[in-house]
């Protein structure tokens, strides 16, 4: 086995995950939610933390599954496993640089325009209240913080990275010790990309425009998995 060939794997793994982290769907809501319910910074980035643990495994949790059967599947068909995983990942490549061709990228932005619609009617509403009453505006009644956590916990962990489980399946060659070292990967880089943008955003750094992250990130992640997939075909025995 090529211990080079697995710290390409690993770099690559590391930079999927945390482009993924970075797209605004994975950062936006917590924002959106602790300013309509007025949480602290610190509060925040741990509902934040907590909500990525929660998207880690559930991805690892598919990635083990991948890697069980992987696993076997190596043993039994030896100097060939390289050649269809590489060949997988390729296609799997192909197929997201395909989607960023034709415009379909990864985006749940459509699940958040209600919530944003909804805070500008608030604070509109607020505003009219203001100019009616004569005082000062009503401040709209936040919603339960236990419901607000849950929402945010579910959005995330039932969302996997879809774009790491060929990851898994590229490391399968390197049995139990590469998936814990990918999942490890998946770990830091998913959870530190949520906080870091989390963070940037809390702090007034919004203005950064986030969101061609999220434009060009099927084609990104393709572009990576293709590689990988041609760096194990040609390198691994």
């Amino acid at each position: 086995m090529n211990d080079s060939v697995l710290t390409t794997i690993a770099i690559t793994g590391f930079g999927i995950a945390f482009f993924h982290a970075a797209i605004p769907t994975h950062w936006l809501p917590f924002v959106l939610t602790a300013r309509a319910q007025r949480w602290s910074r610190p509060k925040t980035l741990g509902i934040t933390a907590l909500a990525g643990s929660g998207h880690v495994l559930f991805t690892a949790a598919l990635g083990l599954v991948v890697a069980w059967l992987g696993i076997a599947l190596s043993d039994r068909i030896g100097v060939w496993f390289p050649r269809i995983a590489g060949g997988a990942l390729v296609l799997f490549g192909s197929f997201y640089v395909y989607r960023q061709l034709t415009g379909h990228t990864h985006t749940h932005l459509h699940w958040f325009g209600a919530h944003g619609h909804e805070h500008t009617d608030e604070h509109k509403h607020a505003h009219e209240h203001k100019h009616a009453q004569g005082g000062k505006p009503s401040v709209p009644r936040r919603h339960s913080d236990f419901a607000a956590i849950v929402s945010l916990l579910a959005l995330l962990t039932f969302s996997p990275c879809e774009g790491f489980i060929p990851i898994y399946v590229s490391g399968v060659r390197y049995g139990w010790r590469g998936f814990a070292l990918l999942t490890a990967i998946l770990s830091i880089a998913t959870v530190a990309g949520m906080l870091i943008f989390t963070f940037l955003a809390l702090t007034g750094i919004e203005q950064i425009k986030l969101r061609s992250f999220e434009k060009y990130e099927s084609g990104v992640m393709g572009a990576l998995l293709c590689l990988v997939g041609i760096l194990i075909i040609l390198f691994e025995k």
